[in-house]
């Protein structure tokens, strides 16, 4: 099967058709970050940050792709699964290039919710998956192609694909009632 007819590899086309240098895998995590930070789902302010990160106004069949990316990364974070799925390269391309694909995807994340978090104090829990994911997003050179390098990458999607989650379910749950004051 030709490494073509993965949704990555043919978003990554549509973007540097358009003449976008900007990696499919760090546009998806900007949108799951300011999603998992509470951005809601509306469309229009997706595409003003897509539109920065593009470096310009989307062309429409790219503004296309984004609304649909929209729709699925809703669908994973308020469907019931609790995983998501990551646009990064198919497993056929080299680790390498998946590796650093994996980067961009964290910056693009950690981007994401940088730019919509409210300044609610997070938990350590979701303190930590940020510093996680910040220290993923500078190990694409230390993967090496080999068995170990392979697992390693596993291990690392597999987190990815409920970490955010973690935060999501945190930045999004209503803030709680301010307790009633006592009366003596």
């Amino acid at each position: 099967m030709p490494t073509s007819s993965s949704p990555y590899s043919a978003f990554a086309a549509l973007l540097s058709s358009a003449g976008y240098t900007v990696s499919p895998a760090e546009l998806h995590g900007l949108l799951l970050g300011r999603s998992c930070a509470g951005a809601g789902f509306d469309i229009a302010p997706w595409l003003v940050d897509a539109a920065e990160l593009l470096g310009g106004e989307p062309q429409d069949t790219v503004r296309q792709a984004l609304i649909g990316l929209q729709e699925m990364v809703k669908g994973e974070l308020s469907g019931e699964d609790i995983a998501v799925v990551l646009l990064l390269p198919s497993d056929e391309a080299p680790l390498s290039e998946r590796a650093v694909a994996l980067g961009q995807w964290c910056q693009g994340f950690l981007g994401g919710f940088g730019l919509t978090a409210r300044d609610s104090a997070l938990s350590a829990e979701a303190m930590e998956v940020l510093q996680d994911l910040s220290a993923i997003a500078q190990v694409q050179n230390a993967l090496e192609e080999s068995e170990d390098g392979e697992s390693d990458y596993m291990e690392v999607m597999e987190y990815l694909r409920v970490a955010p989650m973690l935060l999501f379910s945190e930045c999004t749950k209503p803030a709680a009632p301010a307790p009633k004051p006592l009366l003596h």
